[in-house]
């Protein structure tokens, strides 16, 4: 089985991000920006992205099975080949659309590996942050090629949220209110990873948007749980994720958010 470097996955994400992405940020033409359904939007950024990157995946892995998330608009089917397949890829070639569209820096690329439904490596680009986070199953994470270190949660957790109805309560007595996350799983996952929240609580569990992320949180110590406690894989079918800096904080936000879920 052939598997392509980690540095080469790095550079070939940054080099579609240069050459397809970052052309186009705060410079979509008319016809360039569409809706696949009510208020999901995507751009030619996002397609041609994705095109690129699973080409040079399926040329560099052949056999691999490549999970993008505009092929699986067409194709919902296709993640749960992640389950068995014995070398995958997810690919999200611009998470974060609606802050691109937008013309806000936070948005991402993201890529994950998988073998046998285990999430080996990971790839996240904030191409207008400069920043590059690489998690390898086993080997901790860095930040543009330097170690991260572990996390540790704050005296008091402040945390965000996608469910409208924990934003603005405070999830233990003298935490902070939980607030509105980045938008964009790319932006929030590096937030925890560099301790400036200690929680996010998601409901949908599209692989393309956690895996990447989950591998981080995990490589650097921290929790990422289901809402029955158990911790995240490949749920396809399934809602409600706590990702925290420990897994004291989850088990803590887990109980408020449960009865609510």
């Amino acid at each position: 089985m052939t598997i392509p470097s980690t540095q080469a996955v790095l550079e070939q994400i940054r080099q579609v991000a240069d050459e397809v992405i970052r052309p186009r940020w705060r410079n979509l033409g008319a016809g360039e920006v569409d809706e696949k359904r009510p208020g999901d939007l995507v751009t030619i950024a996002d397609r041609e992205s994705e095109e690129r990157l699973t080409a040079w995946l399926r040329e560099v892995a052949p056999g691999a099975l490549v999970v993008g998330e505009e092929a699986v608009f067409a194709n919902p089917d296709l993640p749960r080949g992640l389950v068995d397949a014995d070398l995958a890829y997810t690919v999200d070639p611009v998470d974060g659309t609606r802050n691109f569209a937008a013309g806000s820096p936070d948005y991402a690329v993201m890529v994950a590996e998988v073998r046998r439904g285990v999430t080996t490596r990971s790839w996240i680009l904030q191409p207008e942050h400069g920043r590059a986070f690489v998690a390898e199953l086993g080997a901790g994470a860095t930040l543009n090629g330097q170690p991260l270190t572990a996390l540790r949660a704050s005296d008091q957790p402040s945390g965000m949220s996608s469910r409208r109805e924990l934003h603005g309560i405070s999830v233990a007595e003298g935490w902070p209110e939980v607030t509105e996350t980045a938008l964009c799983c790319g932006i929030d996952y590096p937030m925890l990873a560099l301790g400036e929240i200690d929680f996010i609580c998601y409901w949908n569990l599209n692989p393309w948007d956690h895996l990447p992320g989950a591998l981080l949180i995990r490589e650097l110590g921290g929790s990422v749980s289901l809402l029955d406690g158990s911790d995240y894989g490949i749920e396809l079918d399934q809602h409600g994720l706590v990702v925290a800096a420990s897994s004291d904080v989850a088990a803590t936000v887990l109980a408020r958010w449960r009865p609510r879920a």
